[in-house]
This record gives C-alpha cells, sequence and structure tokens, in this order.
C-alpha cells in the first residue's frame, strides 16, 4: 500500500489520526493485533482511558493530561472505525450526532431562550430535554437509560438521582444517616446467621444507602473512594519508607508497629495542612 503523506504530516490534526486507525486495521498490511479486536475487547480499554484521564486531572497532572485526553480520543476513533468496517456508521456521524445533541440541550446559548436562568433553572431545563430524548427511544421506565455495564458504586449513584427526580427519594440527610444505622444492623445479623449469598447482599444495601448519603451531602461517591484510594495508598507507601528505614518489610513487622507509623504520617499530614485530630477522633489504622 503506498504511503499516505498524511500519517507523517504532525499538522494534519484529526484526518491524520483517522487515517492512522484506517492503517491499523487494514486487513493486508495494518497491525495484527489490531485488526483482531473487537467492540468487547477495546471496551475495557476505554473504560482505563477514562480512568486515566480523571486521575491525571485530580492530580493537576497537566502535562499527563494532554496525552490521556489523546489515549481516550484514540478510544473512540477505534469503535468508530470498526463501526465503520460493519456498515454501522463512521466518524464523521460520530461528530454529527454530538454536535446536534449539545445544540438541541443548549437552547439558551445556541436557540432563542434567555441565558438569564440560575444554574439550578439550567440544570432543571437538561434534564427535561433528557427526558424528551428518552421517550424519543422508547425509554419507559424511569430507571431506563442508566448502563448496566458503569462500575457500580458510580450506577448506584446514578440510579438514586433518576429516582430522585420523579420523587423517590429521602427528604433530607439525616433519614439516610438512619437507615445505615438500621442496614448496619442488619449487616451485623447477616454475619452472625447468614449464609454468604445473604451477607453478600446486606452488605450491598448498606454500600447503596452509603452512596445514597454522599447524594445527599453534594459528594460524588465514586470521586470521594478515589480520594481516600489515594490518600490510603500515599499513607502506606511512607508507612513501607519508614519500616524500611529500620531494614523490615511490613510482612516483617507488628500490626502495632504499623499502627504506631500509621499514626505518625497521619498527625504529620494533618500537621502539614494545618488540620488539627479532634479529641478521640483517633481511628484504625487501615482507615482515613
Amino acid at each position: 500500500m503506498p504511503e499516505n503523506p498524511l500519517i507523517h504530516d504532525s499538522d494534519a490534526g484529526m484526518e491524520r489520526l483517522l487515517e492512522i486507525m484506517r492503517r491499523l486495521r487494514d486487513p493486508k498490511t495494518g497491525c495484527p493485533w489490531d485488526i483482531e479486536q473487537d467492540f468487547a475487547t477495546i471496551a475495557p480499554y476505554t473504560i482505563e482511558e477514562a480512568y486515566e484521564v480523571a486521575d491525571a486531572i485530580e492530580r493537576e497532572a497537566w502535562d499527563e493530561l494532554k496525552g490521556e485526553l489523546g489515549d481516550l480520543l484514540f478510544q473512540s476513533v477505534f469503535h468508530a472505525q470498526m463501526a465503520e468496517e460493519a456498515g454501522h456508521f463512521a466518524f464523521q456521524d460520530v461528530v454529527r450526532a454530538m454536535s446536534d445533541k449539545m445544540v438541541a440541550r443548549h437552547p439558551h446559548v445556541f436557540g432563542d431562550e434567555s441565558r438569564d436562568k440560575s444554574a439550578e433553572q439550567q440544570t432543571h431545563d437538561w434534564e427535561a430535554i433528557k427526558a424528551a430524548e428518552r421517550k424519543d427511544k422508547a425509554q419507559k421506565g424511569a430507571l431506563d437509560g442508566v448502563a448496566p455495564n458503569l462500575p457500580a458504586l458510580l450506577r448506584a449513584y446514578k440510579l438514586q438521582k433518576r429516582a430522585a427526580r420523579v420523587g423517590f427519594d429521602w427528604p433530607d440527610a439525616s433519614h439516610v444517616l438512619a437507615k445505615i444505622t438500621e442496614e448496619a444492623a442488619e449487616l451485623e445479623e447477616a454475619r452472625d446467621t447468614m449464609d454468604a449469598d445473604a451477607l453478600e447482599d446486606e452488605f450491598g444495601d448498606l454500600l447503596f444507602v452509603i452512596v445514597n448519603l454522599g447524594r445527599h451531602l453534594g459528594v460524588e461517591p465514586e470521586a470521594a473512594l478515589r480520594r481516600t484510594n489515594a490518600k490510603f495508598t500515599r499513607r502506606f507507601a511512607k508507612v513501607e519508607a519508614r519500616l524500611a528505614a529500620r531494614g523490615r518489610a511490613p510482612e516483617q513487622s507488628t500490626l502495632e508497629e504499623m499502627d504506631s507509623l500509621w499514626d505518625e504520617v497521619k498527625h504529620e499530614e494533618h500537621a502539614a495542612n494545618g488540620k488539627l485530630p479532634r479529641a478521640g477522633a483517633r481511628k484504625q489504622r487501615h482507615q482515613a
């Protein structure tokens, strides 16, 4: 196959990337790995790249973000190329559909509606437009359209938001806190008296209501848990470093020693951030 000059034109923009993808998938001259892929095998990479974008933003790693956004864009190009080969649609159809959707959902920017609205009113209008779109797609139920393959924590959050739109919601966070106490008691009972299936069911109920509490507090649970995961990773690495300075690995230490080092690390971080621990607020080593 003669080389397309677009491939080596660094200023060719989107068309260059599309041509690279076409070449990678060419049955005769492309990359064997890329040729073998399908929607199902690429989907996990798409999800992974989206999380890497979120991670770069969370760390404010702006130099990395450029590359991560490129990786995510490439996933869209990959899926669109496979769709075009199968006769479903092409990349330009994706662009057109997205552009049409944004124009339709922002009549106060691209239409005749007034921009003189609160953010709350704009959110309400946005949801009304989306509800009309779901109706056009013959989605009857309030929960229709919440993707089943979302991460479970994120899907719980979206399901609850959808239910709340039609009035199925706790009045305020105090009711959710009471429900957490109830679910925790049921989990305690399940631990002592029920089988593994029932235990998983009760544990899921507790997680679900904790997600609900986050929603009432204005906290996105997926983001909150990512933040806590990062904090745990950072602090445990410091514990490992202090053990290494003593010539030991964690498996050569004791729970008491690691717990003490964890408290030291936590105290130092709080002091550096001007955050003093509350009286009686000492937590276990594995908690935030």
